[in-house]
């Protein structure tokens, strides 16, 4: 395993902004009070985050170098 060359751009990537989302969901999910969580179905934010880190595989997949 080694460490992609380019790290220091990884705030670039498209995987990191969909990893990023899916744990800033997951997060406020923990964070907002019982009774709001009850007003919101369950599997949305399960949803939510399950498609944002499949498109975070999908983000790492795919090129995504500038053409200079």
């Amino acid at each position: 395993m080694k460490i992609d060359p380019e790290w220091r751009q990884a705030w670039r990537w498209l995987s990191v902004h969909a990893m990023t989302l899916g744990l800033a969901i997951s997060a406020a999910w923990v964070a907002i009070p019982q009774d709001l969580r009850a007003s919101i179905p369950g599997w949305s934010a399960a949803s939510l985050t399950g498609v944002l880190m499949v498109l975070g595989i999908a983000g790492r997949l795919v090129d995504q170098k500038k053409d200079k």
